[in-house]
């Protein structure tokens, strides 16, 4: 199978890292691992960097090379093989950057999502309007033309959050989300009254931390958390200008406990519900 002409994407990348952690723990160099295989050298680098499609049952193979014992890690990661996702986000391939279709393909794949929002609603709860009025104060200015696309695919990525098998999603929202206006008092409340609408769905989960909460973990951050089918798997995305997620088991472990500790500070459902409510009243 030939080396991948299009750039990996950012599973093809995690499975190509998970299986170099895998050979590390081992002990095993990229020469020896090839030896071991029958497999160049160089085709051990391009499947570990993701630029070399590999099958379930190289995956398998490997796994069994580098002594993993681990079941269920092994049977995710071959969930993780092929090419790149042809989802409906490669429409904007050449449109936005490669990190806004990562970001997309992740959400589709993920089990399920744990989101801190301090400033702004999460992209997967904002109504176009609201997202509109964002994008059109991004400096340099963007051109109408690329405003409409980034609020499309932002837009087109909620559809995890619907059909028959709905992506469970806890958001934690700071009470400054609610109040920042953005696009003046009428987008913002009707963003806030879509945030009730959804916030009514069984599998999403949306809690507000007050004013007057006091101080929090990671207090300012943006923080989104991307469970997989084993924690091993999971990716965090930090606030940023760039598309940039963590994996290393650390940083995960981490932020599971930021997020728990800032959603015990969060209002219950229903009393987030109402501060909304009256906050959507007062606009």
């Amino acid at each position: 199978m030939p080396p991948s002409k299009t750039p990996p994407s950012i599973r093809q990348r995690r499975l190509g890292a998970e299986l170099r952690r895998l050979r590390e723990q081992a002990g095993l160099s990229v020469t020896r691992a090839g030896e071991l295989h029958g497999t160049p050298q160089s085709r051990i680098s391009n499947i570990e960097s993701g630029g070399y499609p590999v099958s379930a049952d190289r995956v398998r193979t490997l796994a069994r090379l580098y002594g993993c014992a681990d079941d269920a890690l092994i049977e995710a990661l071959t969930h993780m093989t092929g090419g790149r996702t042809r989802g409906w986000w490669e429409e904007y391939r050449e449109i936005l950057p490669a990190g806004a279709l990562d970001l997309a393909e992740l959400e589709h794949h993920t089990q399920t999502m744990r989101i801190v929002s301090v400033v702004h609603i999460p992209g997967l709860l904002q109504t176009p309007e609201h997202a509109r009025a964002l994008f059109r104060d991004v400096v340099p200015p963007l051109s109408p033309p690329e405003v409409e696309h980034l609020v499309s695919h932002r837009i087109k990525r909620q559809a995890v959050l619907f059909g028959d098998r709905p992506m469970p999603l806890s958001a934690v929202v700071h009470e400054t989300a609610l109040r920042m206006g953005f696009g003046g008092r009428k987008v913002t409340r009707d963003q806030l009254e879509y945030l009730l609408t959804m916030s009514e769905h069984p599998h999403i989960d949306l809690r507000v931390i007050p004013f007057g909460t006091g101080s929090y973990p990671s207090s300012g951050a943006g923080i989104v958390y991307f469970a997989a089918e084993v924690a091993r798997l999971d990716s965090v995305q930090v606030d940023g200008d760039r598309f940039e997620f963590i994996d290393t088991e650390p940083q995960l472990i981490k932020y599971r406990a930021v997020l728990d500790r800032l959603e015990a500070s969060a209002l219950k459902p229903d009393a987030s519900r109402d501060l909304i409510r009256r906050t959507a009243q007062s606009m």
